[in-house]
């Protein structure tokens, strides 16, 4: 059967699928993509790239629309090569928003089409107007209406979707919902798995946290208002007021990756550190990690600290939950959804610094306490997240058949 991912990025959500079926002689797979770096042993990639920018003169409405639209024509003619070269997909499976699958059905009229659907905007009632230091206006109303336009076209166009969580869902419009499947990308719990007694010490950065007692840690694409930056860094100063011994690992990028930008040109961090009283020989910036180092940091956390807006789950926090982190996280929509309070972890008021400080210093000062937490997190990813059991899943769900035994294996990029 032949089979083509298309995604933006690569491999992204597609990594552990497309290796999986690129591994049976029964199939072929492509994976078509904008970004060039990265391999998957058994997967032909194929590029596109847009032939211009989004012109300035777009009215700002219009834009996203744009951007799809030029995305969408570069995917088209990259298909159609590879339907002139023989590659005619029997299934296609690609990221709905960005334009990717929006012409699919016109060059493969025959082909599946199923889209991930991650997320449908709204200007109330999530992730938009959920800071109210951030009032939504008219403007951005009209903008947020037009920017769910290749996703609708995608909801009509597509044979079946896929939505990693409920939550994520009950976004889309519940005429289409019928038509989503939910069902998780999965968590490597082999690899992301405790390891009591750990010790953080990356030599490449020159960090050595093996003698700190207690070390918090934040993982996020971005430090940005959306998983809740500003809040954590808040949190830092208050909790390094009452801990003297309290060390913090911070791991992503100086940038943001959703939401918008400040206005005066800082980043969020450069605003934080410069209006935050902070000892900075006990807050450490780690940028981006690859993935052993990353589990480093997780398997050595007192606590993990996990906040966002009523927007897509990350799967840091999940992976920490796998890793038997004791999580503090934002009492938000998606969070809800993977943690309940007191059970598998601890929530608190994603505005309120003092009582996230106060969560963090409670599983700080109440070590054994917070055992069953940390085991019924890692339990909670076994049952409903776990990579070996959705993998097979998903496999099925993409192939119209019953799910079979398959055991997943590291992808290396």
């Amino acid at each position: 059967m032949n089979i083509l991912f298309l995604h933006s990025n690569f491999p992204a959500q597609f990594r552990h699928l497309a290796y999986a079926l690129a591994q049976d002689e029964r199939h072929r797979v492509v994976f078509g993509t904008n970004r060039r770096e990265g391999h998957i042993p058994g997967v032909t990639k194929a590029l596109y790239r847009p032939n211009r920018e989004v012109s300035k003169h777009t009215h700002p409405y219009v834009r996203p629309l744009e951007s799809a639209a030029l995305t969408g024509q570069a995917v088209y003619r990259m298909a159609n090569q590879l339907k002139a070269d023989g590659f005619v997909p029997d299934i296609i499976f690609g990221h709905s928003g960005w334009g990717t699958t929006l012409f699919m059905k016109d060059l493969f009229p025959k082909a599946q089409l199923n889209c991930y659907f991650e997320w449908f905007y709204h200007a109330h009632g999530s992730d938009a107007d959920f800071d109210p230091s951030e009032p939504m206006d008219a403007d951005g109303e009209a903008r947020i209406r037009l920017k769910n336009a290749p996703i609708l076209t995608d909801l009509y166009s597509c044979d079946r979707g896929l939505s990693p969580t409920y939550w994520q869902r009950s976004q889309f419009p519940p005429e289409f919902q019928a038509k989503i499947h939910v069902m998780h990308d999965g968590v490597d719990t082999e690899f992301f798995s405790p390891r009591p007694g750990s010790k953080l010490i990356l030599p490449r950065l020159l960090l050595d946290l093996s003698a700190a007692q207690e070390v918090v840690t934040y993982v996020a694409r971005g430090m940005e208002p959306y998983r809740g930056f500003p809040q954590f860094i808040e949190t830092v100063a208050l909790l390094q007021q009452r801990r003297p011994q309290c060390h913090v690992v911070v791991v992503g990028e100086d940038r943001v990756a959703y939401g918008r930008q400040r206005s005066d040109g800082k980043t969020y961090k450069e605003w934080m550190l410069e209006n935050t009283p902070l000892d900075m020989s006990r807050l450490h910036f780690t940028g981006m990690l690859p993935y052993p180092e990353y589990l480093q940091v997780l398997q050595a956390s007192s606590v993990h600290v996990y906040l966002t807006r009523p927007f897509v789950l990350s799967w840091s926090m999940l992976e920490a939950m796998s890793t038997g982190c004791l999580i503090v996280g934002s009492s938000t929509a998606p969070v809800q959804e993977a943690i309940e309070d007191g059970v598998n972890g601890l929530l608190a008021d994603f505005f309120d610094p003092a009582d996230i400080a106060d969560k963090v210093a409670t599983a700080l000062d109440h070590p054994q306490d917070m055992t069953r937490l940390r085991d019924n997190a890692r339990e909670t990813i076994l049952q409903r997240y776990d990579l070996a059991t959705l993998l097979p899943q998903q496999i099925a769900w993409l192939l119209d058949e019953a799910p079979s035994e398959i055991t997943p294996q590291p992808v290396t990029l």
